[in-house]
């Protein structure tokens, strides 16, 4: 990890960062009123850009699993057809199924490895690339969020939806999806609950969008929600969504990891918090084990 740890970057900086990260700013912006904002700000910001050759915990060569690109039929979604990257556990199945959807940049050499991790835990885990209609991860984060951004997110979400469903019914699957994703795959995975009702076995989001109150009676599985205590937009859409869950009988659970970022399951950036990010995907891969036995 670089020399500036997370203790060191001022919180300022952190909430420009997310502003970065969601596209409201560019990146020389952020870089120039990080500068102006804090003593050392400069350096605190490009601390925080990812450095992807510390998010692989799994080898893609790793003997526990077999991981290829596969590409499947999306009707309605941007193209009609997505790839995504398709990790299998040793053995012949079948397997429960995890959805790994990425955050609003492609999929990136993290949520790779994420889908790696959910293998090894003895799921089949398939990670979309909802930006292969337009030529796939370009291979940095900039051009990766601009390029989603600007395409059609209805469509996108239809892409999203039928990789689900192109798992569930995967010839090596059991028929019990789980869904998990983080920051636009976290807001992804809670719209996947109410699009695909009892269709999806459980859903962990992370720091992701709420679903919208008024579809939440559709919601059929168990959610487990984990949240950063510094997300303040992301946060306050949760009591109006927690209440439209408890009147729908939606069973959920919510964890807010005190002292995180957003992002703090990332490990790439200095957002990310080794503690929470382990506790929550230990948490998270118990979750998927008891609804998708």
């Amino acid at each position: 990890m670089d020399s500036v740890t997370q203790l060191e970057i001022d919180q300022r900086v952190f909430d420009l960062y997310d502003e970065y990260c969601h596209g409201r700013i560019d990146r020389r912006a952020f870089l120039q009123q990080a500068a102006v904002v804090a003593a050392g700000g400069l350096a605190m910001a490009q601390a925080l850009m990812p450095r992807y050759a510390n998010a692989q915990t799994i080898s893609f060569t790793d003997e526990r699993i077999k991981a290829r690109y596969v590409t499947y039929p999306s009707p309605g979604g941007t193209s009609g057809t997505m790839r995504g990257y398709l990790v299998q556990p040793k053995g012949n199945g079948p397997f429960p199924v995890v959805l790994v959807v990425h955050e609003n940049r492609g999929l990136n050499p993290y949520i790779e490895d994420v889908a790696r991790r959910a293998a090894t835990e003895g799921f089949l885990a398939l990670a979309p690339d909802g930006l292969f209609p337009v030529g796939g991860y370009p291979g940095n984060d900039d051009d990766g969020r601009a390029l989603q951004a600007r395409l059609d997110q209805p469509k996108l979400r239809t892409d999203m939806l039928n990789s689900a469903k192109y798992l569930k019914t995967h010839a090596l699957s059991t028929g019990k999806l789980g869904v998990t994703g983080f920051c636009w795959g976290g807001g992804t995975t809670n719209w996947l609950a109410t699009a695909m009702g009892a269709g999806m076995q459980a859903g962990v989001p992370y720091y992701g969008a709420a679903a919208e109150t008024a579809a939440v009676p559709s919601i059929k599985s168990p959610l487990m929600v984990q949240l950063a205590q510094n997300d303040e937009r992301i946060n306050a859409m949760y009591p109006a969504y927690e209440a439209a869950l408890k009147s729908a009988g939606v069973p959920y659970e919510v964890f807010i990891h005190p002292g995180t970022q957003h992002g703090f399951h990332n490990n790439s950036t200095p957002r990310y918090n080794e503690a929470a990010a382990k506790l929550s995907w230990e948490r998270t891969i118990a979750f998927f084990k008891k609804n998708l036995a």
